[in-house]
């Protein structure tokens, strides 16, 4: 697990294969639920992994450095409040930068409840978040992340379901593994790192490989409202012996990667990014008027989308003395930018495609103010915009990729949902898969635009 490259699924849901109520892949003498003794490193065979899991098999650390050699024991591990990396405090993250050249940007969301992992005799429970990234605005890779904290404060790394996106289609879904079922779980952050220190967050020979490696620790870094101070800095070792910089905050866990030019960085998370009191109404009026102007531009109304254009202008300037997070608000900017454009020369496609793009960085900003599955709610409804902006452009990739992310962001919201409601959801979203993979991206946006107008009558 890091900040990942591009996946995806075409399941409105997955089941998860954990092996639960199975035998477990190694099994520890006298082990119960109660975990393990955190020195019985001997009786579990194949404890710790040592082999250097690269490619050529060199440029690991000594064994002698890593500090994820003990048998962890979990007796809460759900409550996972590491500061470097919290995952139960972090309800939603949106990281933003540069990939192969083109925008990236992800959404982290932990999903409500637990699983269970069946590993050396103990069923552990474990955190599940699904990380969803985009490269230029279309999917590309989604894995449901597993995470337990151990008693001595460590965090584990229990494998992932990795799905890799292609023109909206699952292509292949290199990098999945269980704890359990392929190997033992991994450390992904030790409970108090030192320089030095060198853990596998993934260490399954043969399937996936990562060596971390502290450099620096004590760090201030600049986040998304000011200085974060306690920040570490790390290297990683890949399976191709190449290497990347990663720095790990408080309160945000991974927040910066770097590696030949290409940056994924922390834009806004919470709740450690999160403030008091309702959302500045300048940010609401931005959110309603870039779905006017949506509409505008479907009808070819450029005189009503022009002052509604200006009075967006106004308002985004006045939000922006608020002090912004940078990064998203770089990236409303910049919408902005094309917007202008697109509006001037009376373009529908991509005034279309800008106003979409401000009210997506609008909900970015909101998530300061409001609970994150409101904010998915309302994700829910701008990908269906998404997804009829592609189909007026009769991008059938485009669409197919949408379907994904709606069935992606169903799982984030399905708690909000009464069962009869949900159920409804969920038919509708077959609906609308079958319309795209019939090829009929007309019918497709058709099932699009009711889904939303359904969710919304749902949900208020």
């Amino acid at each position: 697990m890091t900040l990942k490259t591009v996946k995806g699924m075409l399941a409105t849901s997955v089941v998860l294969a954990l092996g639960i109520g199975g035998a477990a892949l190694v099994s520890v003498a006298g082990g119960t639920d109660g975990g393990t003794d955190g020195g019985a490193s001997a009786s579990i065979p194949g404890w710790p992994i040592t082999e250097c899991g690269t490619f050529s098999g060199r440029g690991c650390a000594p064994t002698r450095a890593r500090v994820d050699l003990r048998v962890p024991k979990f007796s809460n591990p759900t409550k996972i409040d590491n500061p470097l990396f919290p995952i139960s405090r972090l309800p939603s993250a949106v990281l933003l930068g540069e990939v192969e050249g083109k925008p990236f940007r992800s959404e982290t969301t932990l999903l409500p409840g637990s699983s269970t992992v069946e590993w050396a005799g103990q069923r552990i429970k474990v955190l599940v978040s699904q990380y969803t990234a985009y490269s230029d605005g279309r999917i590309e890779e989604v894995a449901l992340d597993r995470y337990a904290q151990a008693d001595d404060g460590s965090v584990w790394y229990f494998g992932e379901d990795v799905f890799d996106y292609r023109n909206g289609l699952v292509a292949v879904t290199e990098g999945t593994w269980h704890a359990g079922a392929d190997g033992p779980p991994a450390m992904i952050m030790p409970a108090h790192p030192k320089v030095g220190d060198v853990f596998r967050p993934e260490n399954i020979i043969g399937i996936v490989f990562e060596e971390v490696r502290i450099k620096a620790v004590g760090q201030t870094v600049d986040g998304p409202r000011g200085k974060v101070r306690g920040a570490i800095i790390a290297e990683e070792l890949h399976l191709d012996g190449s290497h990347s910089d990663k720095v790990f905050a408080p309160g945000y866990g991974e927040f910066f990667t770097s590696s030949d030019g290409e940056t994924e960085a922390l834009a806004v998370a919470v709740h450690v990014d999160a403030l008091d009191g309702p959302a500045p109404a300048e940010l609401e009026f931005l959110s309603t008027s870039a779905f006017g102007i949506l509409e505008n531009a479907r009808l070819e109304d450029w005189d009503a989308a022009v002052p509604t254009l200006r009075r967006m202008n106004a308002a985004w300037d006045k939000l922006q003395d608020r002090g912004l997070p940078p990064l998203v608000a770089g990236d409303m900017n910049d919408a902005f930018a094309a917007l202008e454009r697109a509006v001037g020369g009376e373009r529908i496609g991509p005034t279309s495609q800008a106003a979409v793009d401000v009210a997506r960085s609008a909900l970015d900003l909101e998530l300061q103010y409001r609970p994150s599955v409101e904010i998915d709610l309302e994700r829910f409804v701008l990908h269906t915009q998404q997804l009829r902006v592609h189909a007026a452009a009769k991008d059938l990739a485009g669409v197919t990729s949408e379907v994904a992310v709606l069935e992606w962001i169903r799982d984030r919201i399905a708690g909000e949902l009464d069962p009869a409601g949900l159920q409804e959801i969920d038919a509708r979203l077959r609906d609308l898969r079958s319309a795209t993979d019939a090829k009929n991206v007309a019918g497709a946006a058709d099932h699009a635009a009711r889904l939303a107008s359904r969710l919304k009558l749902l949900t208020t």
